[in-house]
């Protein structure tokens, strides 16, 4: 197609021209996806999403502050300060069934 001054051309014309660009972009993108295909890559992006996510976890451990931590993670600031004063991370562990019971509340 020879270099067309857009700003001179209709607005019907304009429109045409959009219609014809969509439609290469789409045979491209088509012929594209299939050579992929045919190399053996998987057209897209690879996601992985967790059973786990989204999920609550009853607490593990506590403070007399209130500050909690599930267990899982890097441990918070406050036990890490706690434990290098010479705590026990035993200390901290909350008592298995209060957690349920914790967690139960929390969820309603």
């Amino acid at each position: 197609m020879a270099n067309a001054n857009v700003a001179s051309m209709s607005v019907d014309a304009l429109l045409e021209l959009r219609e014809d660009i969509e439609k290469v972009l789409t045979r491209k993108v088509r012929d594209l996806k299939d050579q992929l295909a045919r190399v053996g890559h998987e057209v897209g992006p690879r996601t992985h999403v967790s059973s786990l996510k989204g999920r609550r976890v009853a607490v593990k451990y506590r403070d007399k502050s209130g500050n909690t931590w599930a267990g899982r993670g890097a441990q918070p600031v406050w036990l890490r300060e706690r434990l290098k004063d010479g705590a026990k991370l035993e200390d901290f562990a909350v008592h298995k069934n209060a957690g349920r019971k914790a967690h139960r509340r929390a969820k309603r």
